[in-house]
């Protein structure tokens, strides 16, 4: 009950400013707007799944791209809050530090739950089948996922907070690969093979496949049992991680 508590109390001490800043709100909503208008028009005729939509396929990437990117980069306030010292001050609690972490990792994952709803919502009118409870079942998966990957972002940005330069460099020496290893953009069956075989050790690449089986319905799938096991592989490990790294700042 008690990291039940102070997940919460963590959550709502990182959301708040959220809340407060009315443009990152409105910057949030608008976002997955701009990828379906700029993007969309260049798949064409490119066909999706059994002839389906290109949106089918699409769509999914997008979310994980969304959800990926915005962890990756989210130990930046961290760094803020650590040369402040606002960060040490919390540590001197008692609270939970699995708690302090899931809770700031779910801050950020909040904003990005009404992005994807959004960009689900918008697609439905121009071709986008709707499955809910895989769709749901997807975004949790996805969650999931984000709170492993923000917690390893917390734990880079607690070991190089005395070089926000190179926070920025391993994160997004790291992110950018793993989206164009991920197939996010396009399928990787339709790559040249060594591309598919380099992209098969990349764990994003399960998670990809994974959302566009459960946005095309399928629940029962090899491909959705492996994007289950990776993102709870990540959780744990970003757990793990973020947990060790912020009882060495709490010393």
């Amino acid at each position: 009950m008690t990291f039940l508590t102070d997940t919460t109390i963590s959550f709502r001490r990182e959301i708040g400013p959220t809340l407060r800043s009315w443009y990152y709100i409105l910057f949030g909503l608008v976002q997955p707007l701009l990828y379906l208008a700029l993007f969309v028009p260049l798949l064409g005729n490119v066909p999706g799944p059994d002839g389906a939509s290109p949106l089918q396929w699409f769509v999914p990437g997008m979310v994980v791209m969304l959800v990926l990117f915005t962890t990756v980069s989210c130990g930046w306030s961290l760094t803020e809050e650590l040369v402040s010292g606002s960060f040490e001050r919390l540590l001197a609690t008692p609270m939970s530090r699995p708690a302090i972490m899931v809770g700031r990792a779910l801050k950020e994952l909040a904003p990005l739950l009404v992005q994807a709803l959004i960009l689900i919502i918008v697609a439905t009118p121009f071709g986008l089948v709707l499955h809910p409870l895989p769709m749901l079942l997807g975004l949790a998966m996805l969650m999931l996922f984000g709170v492993g990957v923000a917690s390893l972002s917390y734990a880079l940005a607690i070991a190089s907070k005395h070089d926000g330069s190179l926070f920025y460099l391993v994160s997004h020496s790291v992110a950018l690969p793993m989206m164009l290893l991920g197939g996010v953009l396009l399928p990787m069956t339709n790559a040249p093979g060594w591309l598919y075989v380099a992209s098969r050790f990349n764990p994003l690449t399960y998670l990809v496949e994974a959302e566009r089986a459960l946005f095309s319905g399928d629940l029962a799938s090899l491909p959705v049992l492996s994007g289950v096991l990776v993102a709870a592989l990540v959780a744990a490990l970003g757990l793990t991680v973020g947990v060790s790294q912020i009882r060495k700042a709490s010393l």
